[in-house]
C-alpha cells in the first residue's frame, strides 16, 4: 500500500501495521463467579418486570410452604369456584377487571415475540447510523373480539404509515383486519387488531324509540358488539352500495327509528322513489309527501324543500344556529332512492337542471334548519353525483371495485380500514360509516327489515301521517 510523505511529496511504500489485540486470562472460578452473577441478575429483573406472574406465584409458594398441601388445595379450588361464581353473576365486571387484563398480558408476549419481523416486512422499521429503529409496544389492552395495541412511533413516523401497512400486519399477526388510529399524544398510534367478527350475524328489526333523539338514531351494530346510532341533526346522510348490498336496510332502519317521531307530529317523511316505488311504496303510507313516477313531481318537491330551508334560515338567523323541531315545524327528511336517476338520468335538460339547483340548496341550507336527506345510490363516479361532497355522514357497503371505496368515503379511508371492496356477497348490511372530521371509519350492520315487518310498522304509523295531512 503507498504512503505519501505530505512534508516531501514523496510516495513510498509502506508495510502495514501489524495491531495484536491483548489476550486476557481469567481463572476458570472467576469466569463461573460472573456467569452466575449475570444468571441472577436476569433473574432478579424478570422477576420485578413480570411482577403481575412471578408475586402471585411467590405467594401460593409461601402459602403452601406456611400451611401445607391441603390448604394449598383448599385455596385453589375456592379461587377458581370463586372466580367461576363472579363470572356466571357479574359477567362484565369480571371480564374487565378480570379476564381483560390477564389475556392483555398474554397477548404483549405473543405479540412482543413477532413484533420485529413484523415492524421489517411491513417497512415499518428505520435504519439509522448503522442500526435498525422499530416502533416500540407501550400498552396492550383487549377488548371482545379485538386487541388495542399502543405503539410509540419512530421519530418521523405518522399514523398513515401504519395505516397503508395494515394489510401486511393483519397477515403477520394473524388476525382479520389491523386498523391505526391517532393514539393519545402525537408519538403514538394504536393498532387496533380485530380478531373475531360480531357482525357475522343478521340483525333483525330494532325497537322503536317513542321519541326519537335526532343525534343519535339506532340503525344498527358496530363492532364491538354495541348499538350504532346515527346523527341526523347537523348532517346530511348519502348510502353508496352495489346491487344487493344493503342499501334498504339503511334506509327502513333510519326510517325505523323516525316513525315515533311522525306519530308525535316532530317529523316528516318525503319519499322520492324514482324507481316506480319498487323501494319505498312498499311503506308509502309513512310519508307525508310521496312521488314514484313523475319526475315533474319530484322536482317540484325538491324546489318545496328548498324554499323551506331557506324561509327557515331567514326566520332563524340571528336567534340560533339548529332547528329544533315542533308539531308547527316538523323536521323534514327527505328518503331518496336511487338519486342518480334524478343527477344523471333525467333525459329533459331543463328539468335536471332544476333539481339539481334545487338539491344543492337543501344540501347546503337545510341541515341546520330541519331539512334532512338521506339519499341511497349504486353508482358513486362524480358524473352521476356531482355533489358527494355535500353530505357530510356517508355510508359505504358493499362495493365492486377498490377505487369506489376512497371515491366514496374521502381519500385514505381504504387504508384506514374502510374494506367496502372486500364485503362479501353473502353479508348484505355490513358497511363502513365515515363522520365529517372523523379520519377513523366505523364499521357497522344495519338492522335488516323485511317486507312484513316494513307492513307492520307502515300500518301501526301511517294513520298518523294521514291524521296530520
Amino acid at each position: 500500500m503507498p504512503f505519501i510523505n505530505i512534508i516531501r511529496g514523496e510516495t513510498a511504500p509502506v508495510a502495514p501495521l501489524n495491531v495484536r489485540t491483548p489476550v486476557i486470562q481469567f481463572p476458570i472460578w472467576a469466569v463461573v463467579v460472573w456467569e452466575i452473577v449475570k444468571f441472577l441478575a436476569w433473574l432478579v429483573v424478570a422477576y420485578f418486570r413480570h411482577w403481575y406472574a412471578t408475586v402471585p406465584a411467590t405467594g401460593l409458594l409461601w402459602f403452601h410452604a406456611r400451611f401445607g398441601g391441603t390448604a394449598f388445595v383448599v385455596l385453589i379450588g375456592g379461587s377458581v369456584l370463586l372466580m367461576v361464581g363472579w363470572a356466571f353473576l357479574h359477567r362484565p365486571s369480571w371480564l374487565r377487571f378480570a379476564w381483560w387484563p390477564v389475556l392483555a398480558r398474554v397477548r404483549r408476549v405473543i405479540y412482543r415475540r413477532g413484533w420485529m419481523a413484523a415492524m421489517v416486512t411491513a417497512k415499518l422499521s428505520v435504519s439509522y447510523d448503522r442500526r435498525t429503529v422499530i416502533p416500540q409496544i407501550r400498552r396492550v389492552k383487549c377488548r371482545d373480539g379485538r386487541d388495542e395495541v399502543l405503539v410509540r412511533m419512530v421519530t418521523g413516523q405518522i399514523p398513515d404509515d401504519f395505516a397503508r401497512a395494515s394489510e401486511r400486519l393483519a397477515h403477520a399477526f394473524g388476525v382479520r383486519q389491523v386498523k391505526a388510529v391517532p393514539g393519545p399524544t402525537y408519538a403514538t398510534v394504536v393498532l387496533l387488531l380485530h380478531r373475531g367478527d360480531a357482525l357475522r350475524r343478521v340483525i333483525g328489526p330494532l325497537p322503536i324509540p317513542v321519541l326519537p333523539d335526532f343525534t343519535a338514531l339506532p340503525i344498527g351494530v358496530q363492532e364491538d358488539g354495541e348499538p350504532y346510532r346515527l346523527r341526523l341533526f347537523g348532517t346530511q346522510v348519502l348510502i353508496v352500495g352495489a346491487t344487493g348490498s344493503g342499501k334498504g336496510s339503511a334506509i327502513w332502519s333510519i326510517v325505523r327509528s323516525l316513525v315515533g317521531g311522525v306519530a308525535a307530529g316532530m317529523v316528516e317523511l318525503w319519499g322520492l322513489d324514482p324507481k316506480g316505488g319498487m323501494e319505498l311504496g312498499i311503506g308509502r303510507r309513512l310519508f307525508a309527501r310521496f312521488a314514484s313516477r313523475d319526475f315533474a313531481e319530484m322536482a317540484a318537491m325538491l324546489e318545496h324543500a328548498a324554499t323551506t330551508a331557506q324561509e327557515r334560515a331567514a326566520r332563524l338567523a340571528g336567534h340560533t344556529r339548529q332547528h329544533y323541531p315542533t308539531p308547527d315545524e316538523p323536521l323534514i327528511v327527505l328518503i331518496i332512492d336511487e338519486l342518480a336517476n334524478l343527477t344523471a338520468y333525467v333525459t329533459d335538460r331543463q328539468l335536471k337542471e332544476r333539481i339539481k339547483a334545487a338539491l344543492g340548496i337543501v344540501l347546503t341550507q337545510g341541515r341546520a334548519v330541519g331539512v334532512h336527506v338521506v339519499a341511497a345510490i349504486q353508482d358513486p363516479r362524480k358524473e352521476t353525483l356531482p355533489a358527494r361532497g355535500l353530505f357530510p355522514t356517508r355510508i359505504g357497503l358493499r362495493l365492486s371495485e377498490t377505487p369506489e371505496v376512497d371515491l366514496v368515503l374521502g381519500d385514505g379511508m381504504r387504508d384506514r380500514g374502510a374494506l367496502c371492496d372486500r364485503i362479501p356477497m353473502t353479508q348484505p348490511g355490513i358497511g363502513y360509516v365515515v363522520l365529517e372530521g372523523d379520519p377513523t371509519p366505523m364499521r357497522i350492520r344495519l338492522a335488516y327489515n323485511d317486507d312484513d315487518s316494513v307492513r307492520d310498522m307502515a300500518s301501526l304509523y301511517g294513520e298518523f301521517v294521514g291524521g296530520a295531512a
